[in-house]
C-alpha cells in the first residue's frame, strides 16, 4: 500500500511539472503578441497628447479658418441644428527654442 501511494505521489509531481512547463511555453509563445499589443497603446496614447512645446522657449504663429454650411430650424419649442459640411484650414509657423536653458540651470 506504501508503494502505491508513493507511485501515484511521483506521477502527480510528474504531472504537475508537465502542467507548468506547458504554461511557460505558451506564455514564451504569446509573448510576441502581448509586447505588439502593449507597444501599440502606447503609441497611441502618446499620440493622442498632441503636439508638445515649452511655451517659455518657443513661439507660433497659426491663422486658423473655418467653412461651414449649417442648417438650423426654429419652432416655438426648440431648435434643430444641422451640419451639412464643415473644413478647418490651419497655416503658420512655429519656432522651438533650447529645452536645456529653461531645466537645467
Amino acid at each position: 500500500m506504501v508503494r502505491l501511494l508513493r507511485k501515484n505521489r511521483g506521477q502527480s509531481t510528474l504531472e504537475y511539472a508537465i502542467l507548468i512547463v506547458v504554461v511557460i511555453m505558451a506564455l514564451v509563445a504569446i509573448q510576441a503578441y502581448l509586447s505588439r499589443g502593449i507597444q501599440g497603446r502606447m503609441r497611441d496614447s502618446t499620440d493622442q497628447l498632441g503636439d508638445q512645446y515649452s511655451a517659455a522657449t518657443g513661439s507660433y504663429n497659426y491663422t486658423t479658418t473655418t467653412h461651414a454650411i449649417v442648417n438650423e430650424q426654429k419652432d416655438a419649442w426648440s431648435t434643430t441644428t444641422e451640419y451639412k459640411a464643415q473644413t478647418s484650414d490651419r497655416s503658420g509657423s512655429e519656432s522651438l527654442g533650447n529645452f536645456e536653458g529653461e531645466y537645467w540651470q
